[in-house]
């Protein structure tokens, strides 16, 4: 029997019992890697046999209106990569949990909108999982709980309002982490923020998303030393303070690579403080940036400004530019990547900044955003 690769693209309105029978033909012929992106009927069951397979190295399920999936016979000894897409389970988290416990030899999990009933608990368990991506963020709720038990991660996305209550095993062997945190109740649930961030201090390589940088401006625990963190992106967002940013910073000790993906953020009270804020020089600001170890700055979307926004935005850039430049000993390399559509008047501005970063120890290069590198530079062949 042929062993190879089926995909299938259903259109909505079509009938459910034709995908049905197609997916059973498929698995007759013991296919390695499915592919099945469907759209039908929120309350219709995807077919339990597409979960019974000895054959299945990779499946993938992207349902448009949340199909449902039914789990009651779960076999899939040989499969390595499973990724859900708009899937609505039943029975509470039970049925993940079983799905993921009949994977024997799973090593990538991507849950993106997933949904079951009782979902405000989260549970992963598996110890030959090394990445998993789990985005629930479309959620109007804060979960109950998240709970890992993944001793073998080596790189995390997680995207999600902070949960009740963390329960984490082990992240020893984590290498990447993308965290992407909200929160709707913030009194009393930011602190389990950090709660989360302990867990993955070891990390190498981190992203951060705008909305943790807001969470943890409201932490009342301080922020985890990243001892191990070579390499650290920030997105800034328009509406965020930078607050947290000054202590997330002096927390990295070690960080070689420090990528901004965009210079914004939202002028708050901290901005005038005598201890300053990381858009303005003062002598707490001076003194951590002129200790920093960052090696490589890149600054993705220079020059970029809202459409509420004045030619003093554009002004407070180049002078932050000027500001790392002078101040961050150790710069050997900083990278400017810009839109295609920035203004003349703006370019040339950062054009003197190169030639004069040019003439000094650390090489200034401006770049289109158009060819620039992509914002994880890492990937992991396992």
């Amino acid at each position: 029997m042929h062993i190879g690769r089926s995909s299938l693209d259903v259109g909505e309105g079509e009938e459910c019992l034709c995908v049905s029978r197609w997916i059973s033909n498929v698995m007759e012929r013991k296919v390695s890697h499915l592919d099945l992106r469907v759209t039908v009927n929120w309350d219709d069951s995807m077919p339990a046999s597409i979960f019974v397979s000895k054959s299945l190295v990779t499946l993938r399920i992207e349902a448009g209106n949340g199909a449902c999936i039914d789990v009651e016979d779960v076999f899939l000894p040989n499969l390595k990569n499973l990724h859900l897409d708009c899937i609505a389970f039943g029975n509470g988290d039970h049925s993940l949990v079983k799905l993921i416990s009949a994977c024997h030899v799973l090593e990538e999990l991507v849950l993106i909108h997933v949904t079951w009933d009782g979902y405000l608990n989260r549970s992963v368990s598996s110890k030959t999982l090394k990445r998993l991506t789990l985005r629930c963020e479309d959620c109007d709720r804060n979960p109950d709980s998240v709970s890992f038990d993944t001793p073998n991660f080596v790189y995390f996305e997680y995207a999600d309002h902070v949960a009740y209550k963390y329960e984490i095993s082990s992240f020893d062997s984590l290498v990447q982490a993308s965290i992407a945190c909200t929160c709707k109740l913030w009194r009393s649930l930011v602190g389990n923020a950090t709660e989360l961030l302990k867990r993955i201090s070891n990390v190498q390589i981190l992203y951060l998303f705008a909305n943790t940088l807001e969470v943890l401006t409201f932490c009342c625990e301080p922020i985890p030393v990243f001892k191990n963190l070579i390499h650290l992106t920030v997105k800034t967002h328009w509406d965020i303070g930078w607050e947290s940013s000054p202590a997330l910073l002096k927390n990295c000790p070690n960080v070689e690579t420090l990528v901004f993906e965009g210079l914004h953020h939202k002028n708050t009270i901290k901005c005038e403080d005598v201890d300053g804020c990381l858009c303005k020089s003062s002598e707490e600001i001076s003194s951590f940036l002129s200790s920093s170890p960052v090696k490589i700055l890149k600054i993705l979307k220079f020059g970029e400004i809202s459409v509420y926004s004045d030619d003093k935005e554009k002004q407070k850039q180049v002078e932050l530019v000027k500001y790392f430049l002078d101040i961050m000993p150790n710069l050997e390399q900083m990278i400017l990547c810009y839109n295609a559509r920035i203004d003349e008047d703006l370019k040339s501005r950062v054009e003197r900044l190169v030639t004069r970063g040019s003439s000094s120890k650390c090489n200034v290069q401006l770049i289109s955003d158009n060819i620039s590198e992509p914002i994880y530079p890492y990937s992991f062949d396992d």
